[in-house]
C-alpha cells in the first residue's frame, strides 16, 4: 500500500513540475507536420480537379457526357488500391519515404491528365492520382499521429481533413483562369514539393525503434520535443509498447480481440463517413446556391461553399484537443441527420417528381449536378435546403471529415498500423465509390426525400456507435491508447512540447 501512495505521489510530483515549465512552441513539429499536409493538399486537389476539368475537356471534344461520370469516378478507383500500397510500404521503407512515394503516382497522373488526349489516357491518369490519393489518406495520418505529442495529435491530425478541403478550394479558384492543362501542372509542382520538403524531414521515432535504432530516435525525439524533455521517458514507452506486441505480425491476429476491436470501430467510421450523405449533399449544393442566391454565379456558388468547408474545418482543427473525438463526432452527428431530415423535407414540401438532376461528376466533394427545382406549390422553400446545406457542411466538416482518418492513426498497435489502416483506408474509399454510383438507384427506388432520410438514419446511427463503442483519445498517448484495448497498464509521465531554438535534423 505504501509503494502505492508513493508511487502516485511521484506521479503527481512529475504532473506539477511538467505544469510549472513553460510551454514552448512546438516549432519543429509543426514545420515536420506542414511538409506532410502537402500530399493532404494533392490529394484534395485531385478530388476537385474533375469539377473544373469536366467542362474544358467536353467543350474540346475529349469526353462525351457519359465519359465525365467515370473520368471523376476512376479517382476513387485508383484510391482503393492506394492504400493496401502504403500499407505495405509503410513497415517495409518507413513512414517518411512511404510519404514520398505517393508523389510518384501523383505526378505520373498529372502528366498524363496534362498530355493525353486519348480518353484511355485520361482514365489512366485519373486512376494514377487515385492510387496517389489512397496512399496519402493512409500514411499522412500515421506520420502525423507518431511525430506528434499528445497535446497536440488532434489539431495536427485534423489539418489532414483541413488541407484536402484547402486543395478542393484552391483547384476551384484555379479552375476559372486556368484549363485543365494547366491545372494539372499546378497539381504535379505540388507532388514534386512534397518529394523535396519531405527529403529534409526525419521520420518517426517509432519507426526507428521497431528497426532497432534507438540513437536515432532519441535524437528525433530531442528535435521534436526540445532540449528539455525527458526523452527517455517517451522513448521507453514506445519501446515497451513494442516488446508487449512482440513486433512481429500475422494476418491472423486479427482475430484477436485487442485488434479486432480497434479495426471495428475503424472501418464502421469510414462507413459512416461515406453512407452519411455527403457526396448526395454535395451533388446538389452548387444548383441549390445559385437558387437561393440570385446573381451569383455557379463558379461562384462553388467556391462559397468550398470555403465553408473549409472554415468548419478549420474550427474542427481548433476544437479537436479541447472538445475531443467524440463529443465533436456526437455533434456533428446530430447537425447531420437534422440537417438532412429538413433537406429530405424540401424535397417533399416542393414535389420530387418536379426535380431533375443530373450527375456528372461522383468525386467532387463539391459536385456537378444539375438541379431544377420547382416548386408544386406556390411557397419558396429555396431557403430551407440553403439552410439544410449549410448546417449539413459544417456537421461534416466539425467531426465527420476529420476524425475518422484521425481516430485511424491513433488506434492500431504500431505492429498492426500499416496493414489495420490500410483495410480501414480502402473501406472508405471502396464505399465512396459505392455510394455514389447508387446514389441514383436510390432516388429511383426511394424518391430522393426519401433517400435524404434514408442518411439521416444513418447519421442517428453513427451518433449511437460513438456514444458506445468508440474511446476518447484526446490527450492520450498511442501507447496509451493501445493499452486501452490490450489491457495493459501504461504509466505516462511527461510528454512536454518542443524547443523551437533546437537544430534541424533529416534522415
Amino acid at each position: 500500500m505504501t509503494m502505492n501512495v508513493q508511487s502516485d505521489a511521484e506521479k503527481l510530483g512529475l504532473l506539477v513540475a511538467a505544469s510549472e515549465r513553460p510551454r514552448n512552441k512546438n516549432g519543429k513539429l509543426f514545420v515536420c507536420c506542414a511538409c506532410a499536409l502537402l500530399a493532404a493538399f494533392s490529394m484534395g486537389f485531385g478530388l476537385g480537379y474533375s469539377s473544373p476539368a469536366d467542362p474544358d475537356l467536353q467543350s474540346k471534344g475529349i469526353l462525351s457526357p457519359d465519359q465525365v461520370s467515370w473520368f471523376a469516378a476512376l479517382f476513387a478507383v485508383g484510391a482503393i488500391g492506394g492504400g493496401p500500397i502504403a500499407g505495405f510500404l509503410l513497415g517495409v521503407a518507413g513512414r517518411k519515404l512511404t510519404l514520398m512515394t505517393c508523389a510518384l503516382p501523383f505526378v505520373a497522373g498529372w502528366v498524363l491528365l496534362a498530355t493525353g488526349t486519348a480518353v484511355w489516357l485520361l482514365y489512366i491518369g485519373r486512376i494514377l492520382t487515385g492510387i496517389g490519393a489512397g496512399m496519402t489518406s493512409l500514411v499522412t495520418p500515421v506520420y502525423i499521429a507518431e511525430m506528434s505529442s499528445p497535446q497536440l495529435r488532434g489539431l495536427l491530425g485534423a489539418s489532414f481533413q483541413l488541407m484536402i478541403t484547402l486543395g478542393i478550394l484552391v483547384v476551384y479558384a484555379l479552375g476559372i483562369p486556368f484549363n485543365h492543362v494547366w491545372l494539372a501542372i499546378v497539381g504535379a509542382g505540388v507532388a514534386a514539393a512534397l518529394v523535396v520538403t519531405m527529403s529534409f524531414m526525419p521520420d518517426t521515432p517509432r519507426f526507428y525503434l521497431s528497426q532497432h535504432k534507438r540513437e536515432r530516435a532519441l535524437v528525433v525525439l530531442r528535435w521534436l520535443r526540445g532540449p528539455d524533455a525527458d526523452v527517455d521517458v517517451e522513448c521507453r514507452e514506445i519501446e515497451d509498447a513494442l516488446d508487449n506486441s512482440n513486433e512481429s505480425f500475422s494476418i491472423r491476429e486479427f482475430c484477436q480481440k485487442s485488434l479486432l476491436k480497434p479495426l471495428f470501430i475503424s472501418i464502421m467510421l469510414m462507413i459512416f463517413q461515406q453512407c452519411s450523405g455527403i457526396n448526395a449533399v454535395m451533388f446538389n449544393a452548387k444548383d441549390i446556391m445559385t437558387s437561393a442566391v440570385q446573381g451569383i454565379s455557379p463558379d461562384a456558388a462553388t467556391i462559397i461553399l468550398a470555403a465553408v468547408q473549409v472554415g468548419a474545418t478549420f474550427v474542427s482543427v481548433i476544437l479537436m484537443d479541447v472538445a475531443g473525438r467524440k463529443i465533436l463526432l456526437v455533434l456533428a452527428g446530430a447537425l447531420m441527420a437534422i440537417s438532412s431530415g429538413t433537406f429530405g423535407l424540401y424535397y417533399q414540401l416542393t414535389g420530387n417528381e418536379n426535380i431533375t438532376t443530373t450527375v456528372a461528376s461522383a468525386f467532387d466533394f463539391l459536385g456537378n449536378a444539375t438541379v431544377s427545382p420547382s416548386p408544386a406549390t406556390g411557397t419558396d422553400l429555396t431557403w430551407l435546403s440553403l439552410v439544410s446545406i449549410i448546417i449539413y457542411i459544417i456537421g461534416f466538416s466539425i467531426g465527420w471529415g476529420p476524425i475518422p482518418w484521425l481516430i485511424m492513426s491513433e488506434i492500431f498497435p504500431t505492429k498492426a498500423r500499416g496493414a489495420a489502416s490500410a483495410i480501414a483506408a480502402a473501406t472508405n474509399w471502396l464505399f465512396a465509390f459505392i455510394v455514389t454510383k447508387t446514389f441514383t438507384q436510390l432516388e429511383d427506388g426511394l424518391t430522393r426525400q426519401g433517400t435524404f432520410w434514408l442518411y439521416a438514419g444513418v447519421c442517428v446511427v453513427s451518433v449511437i456507435f460513438v456514444l458506445f463503442l468508440v474511446p476518447e483519445t484526446k490527450g492520450k498517448t498511442l501507447e496509451e491508447i493501445e493499452a486501452g484495448f490490450t489491457g495493459q497498464t501504461v504509466h505516462s509521465n511527461v510528454h512536454p512540447t518542443s524547443d523551437p531554438d533546437r537544430d534541424g535534423v533529416n534522415d
